[in-house]
């Protein structure tokens, strides 16, 4: 592994929500910034790199009406031949109607060439559900020549229940199948304050399917959880994925860790699989934890017993 990199640490400062993507021997950055008003871009041809790369805002938020506040958790990703941003924002007449985004880029070069707003997410043609309340954190990822979308929408009443959802693409900006619930939240450790599933990441390894995602508030109880799948089955169909009991990465006193989620997945420059994701470095949090600036992007080294990933502080 690249020496330099230092691991479980604060890599890069104030930046929630952190996605790398390795494509055409460059590494991009993207992430929600403290002020929730922009995309943002890095480029570098290491992954180390990225940490004192030029920051580039490529689409500011809008000055009313959707997309005018909370833009959350921006994913760059190359599909259907193009490059596509997947992001979430509000109205800031009404800032919790989260709905989901996309950004197509005009050119090759995602740092240079405009980008367009496609719209909404659009759902299937015979969705009635999909992206009708509170939805965000959408991830993509393909198997086998299909392109899947995961996204996190609420539902019920009172503060409500964040449950993660599936469906296969048509094209960049519009899913062919109706929402299939993945996982909702069953267990204590995805219930503190809030019932909340989220941010969802794939990795694939050894004909396997592994999808971690994050749990509670934003706090200091935040974690993640992870569903598996054989490539083989059907993605659509939920009892196709087995879900982990416990959590796979939670606060550490020890390291001083607090809070790691909302993650992605990446690789180095020698292939090794890493896990970026943010985390906080202290447990007293000033104001609103969503409103804190100090969640902090941190790399891991993904370990794998088997075919199976381990994440681990040590």
């Amino acid at each position: 592994m690249d020496r330099e990199l230092e691991y479980n640490k604060p890599w890069i400062m104030q930046r929630a929500d952190p996605f790398v993507l390795k494509n055409g021997g460059n590494y991009y950055f993207t992430a929600s910034v403290p002020e929730y008003d922009r995309i943002v871009l890095r480029r570098s041809d290491t992954l180390e790199g990225l940490k004192d790369a030029a920051e580039k805002e490529i689409w500011h938020k809008h000055d009313f009406g959707p997309q005018s506040i909370h833009i959350w958790a921006p994913e760059l990703h190359y599909l259907f031949g193009k490059w596509y941003i997947y992001y979430s924002g509000g109205d800031r007449d009404d800032i919790w109607a989260i709905r989901p985004y996309v950004l197509e880029c005009t050119g090759d070069d995602p740092m240079q060439d405009a980008w367009i707003e496609k719209g909404k997410m659009g759902c299937a043609e015979d969705d009635e559900f999909s992206f009708r309340a509170f939805s965000l954190d959408a991830t993509v990822f393909e198997v086998k020549g299909n392109w899947y979308y995961v996204w996190a929408e609420k539902v019920g009443v009172g503060k409500q229940i964040s449950n993660l959802y599936i469906a296969r693409m048509k094209n960049g900006y519009t899913l062919d199948t109706v929402q299939v619930m993945l996982t909702t939240p069953d267990y204590d450790w995805e219930r503190y304050n809030f019932w909340v599933n989220e941010g969802p990441s794939v990795i694939r390894r050894n004909g396997k399917v592994f999808l971690t995602y994050s749990a509670s508030d934003t706090g200091i109880h935040y974690c993640m959880g992870m569903l598996e799948a054989d490539e083989e089955s059907d993605l659509l169909d939920p009892r196709s994925w087995k879900k982990e009991r416990y959590p796979v990465l939670s606060s550490s006193e020890e390291h001083k860790v607090y809070g790691p989620g909302h993650n992605s997945f990446t690789t180095d420059e020698e292939g090794n699989d890493i896990l970026v994701y943010h985390a906080r470095t202290e447990t007293e949090i000033s104001g609103d934890p969503l409103y804190n600036p100090n969640r902090h992007t941190m790399l891991m080294p993904v370990r794998w017993k088997g075919s199976r990933p381990v994440f681990s502080f040590e």
